[in-house]
């Protein structure tokens, strides 16, 4: 493979995949699928008597996922900024089906049926809402990219975050609200907005969320889940069962764990929803400090690898998408694994590329589809990348009108 010398960025790089991001993404699909046919191989209430029923499954939805992926990488970059608001509209599409014609399970409405598939359409909209605010920036920045976003670019991006987030708190799906309010923050911050309006959006933050008990728009399951999570002992059979339970898996697996498949927690069926929003304390229990910090590692590498490809690249909407990306994935983990810790409130939200599920495996390959997509391009021949420019900008204005 070819090396060429990138002026400006004082050092070498090889154009083509980014290998680091993708062998850590598929050592966490890896790793993830082991840990959900782990935990549901001895739940006779969710597989129905067949041990490997989630195995096959979560190999179906890795699968698709990863057909997903190649066809968002092998798909010209320009189509990708052309698409990328009927991107945002069908996810707007299925957030209003799931609010009329959606199923409720664990008191939200989140998932629409489709040929005994259970899909979540929140889970596409974190991804819609990033190339969306990306489109926006590019569109409106292209040429002064360093003087950063200006108010009216500032307030469309908050525009194009605000429609699917009340659709998502009218389901209501506080994990997922808070994972697209800490993405579309991180977005802000990147695309260079004003202090002020971080500022004023940190304290609307918590004005909303003092506002929203009071007047009791969270559900009540939803506040004694925070209250318990300031006092875990406040109620260890009821709203503080599943963090107490998590805690006691991982704190099970010592250094090197319990064994795969034997972790006593994990069989015994004791934390509820283990093998989704819990899948960490499966990692925990079975495979230790050893194997859950192996997976901390890989998520790191995978993040660390998406802001590189986002300060890698010239293109405005590359930089923006790729960055978003980068706090989705960061701040969802993040609170993923501080739920089944104890030190953030049990929400309810998939670990990328590990949990169970179907629509977050599918978002999630999306997005690195995407990373890969603009890593292409930014280590594309210089000659390439210049007559490309040109038609990429021409043809999303044209779109946008």
């Amino acid at each position: 493979m070819s090396v060429r010398h990138v002026p400006g960025r004082g050092g070498l790089r090889a154009p083509g995949l980014d290998w680091l991001l993708l062998g850590a993404a598929m050592l966490l699909v890896l790793l993830g699928t082991l840990l959900v046919w782990s935990a549901t191989s001895t739940r006779i209430d969710l597989t129905g008597g067949d041990a490997g029923a989630y195995l096959k499954k979560q190999l179906v939805n890795v699968a698709i996922g990863l057909v997903l992926m190649v066809m968002v990488l092998a798909t010209d970059h320009r189509w990708v900024r052309i698409v990328a608001p009927l991107v945002y509209v069908a996810s707007i599409v299925g957030l209003v089906l799931v609010l009329v014609a959606g199923s409720t399970i664990n008191g939200s409405r989140s998932w629409i049926q489709l040929g005994g598939m259970s899909i979540q359409p929140s889970e596409f909209a974190k991804l819609a809402v990033v190339i969306g605010m990306a489109l926006l920036v590019a569109e409106r920045t292209e040429g002064r990219w360093r003087r950063g976003v200006r108010t009216l670019e500032v307030v469309g991006m908050l525009l194009i975050a605000a429609v699917p987030a009340v659709l998502i708190l009218l389901q209501p799906d506080l994990g997922t609200m808070l994972v697209l309010a800490a993405t579309v923050f991180g977005v802000l911050a990147i695309s260079g907005a004003d202090r002020r309006w971080l500022a004023g959006l940190t304290l609307g933050g918590v004005v909303a969320a003092v506002v929203a008990v009071s007047l009791g728009v969270l559900k009540d399951y939803q506040v004694d889940r925070f209250l318990a999570f300031t006092n875990p002992g406040l109620d260890p059979r009821g709203a503080g069962y599943n963090t107490e339970q998590a805690r006691i898996a991982v704190g099970n697996g010592g250094l090197f764990g319990q064994g795969l498949f034997d972790g006593s927690q994990t069989r015994s069926g004791f934390v509820p929803e283990q093998h989704t929003d819990f899948i960490f304390t499966v990692a925990g229990e079975e495979l230790g400090l050893l194997g859950a910090g192996l997976m901390i590692l890989l998520l790191g590498v995978v993040i660390w690898r998406a802001l590189a490809i986002a300060m890698d690249t010239d293109d405005v909407f590359g930089r923006i998408a790729a960055a978003g990306i980068a706090c989705w994935w960061g701040f969802q983990a993040f609170q993923n694994i501080g739920m089944c810790l104890g030190i953030m409130p049990v929400t309810g939200v998939p670990l990328p590329f590990v949990s169970y599920g179907g629509s977050s495996m599918f978002a999630g390959m999306l997005a690195l589809g995407l990373l890969q997509n603009i890593h292409l391009r930014a280590s594309a021949p210089l000659p390439t990348r210049l007559l490309a420019a040109p038609t990429a900008r021409r043809t999303t204005s044209l779109a946008g009108r």
